[in-house]
């Protein structure tokens, strides 16, 4: 899917650095959220180690942490080379 949402993103104008990094930046928020996103998470819920709750709120809270990161050292960073 990667590849069909950054051609329409780019063939829409987007531009094309900060639209790559985003588009991998939630693919990896995705796969922190839920128990079903990647292709190891089903192997590891069904182990009986978590319950769906606590996965959920796990998820919950990394997907806060990848975010808070993202936008301030991001942003930081961003704005140290000049792009914003």
């Amino acid at each position: 899917m990667m590849a069909a949402f950054l051609t329409v993103g780019l063939s829409l104008g987007a531009p094309a650095m900060p639209f790559v990094l985003i588009m991998a930046a939630t693919s990896s928020i995705m796969m922190t959220l839920t128990h079903y996103a990647t292709g190891t998470s089903p192997v590891i819920f069904g182990s009986g180690y978590l319950t769906l709750g606590e996965w959920w709120k796990a998820g919950f809270v990394m997907s806060v942490v990848n975010l808070a990161i993202w936008v301030v050292v991001g942003g930081l960073w961003w704005k140290l080379l000049g792009h914003y």
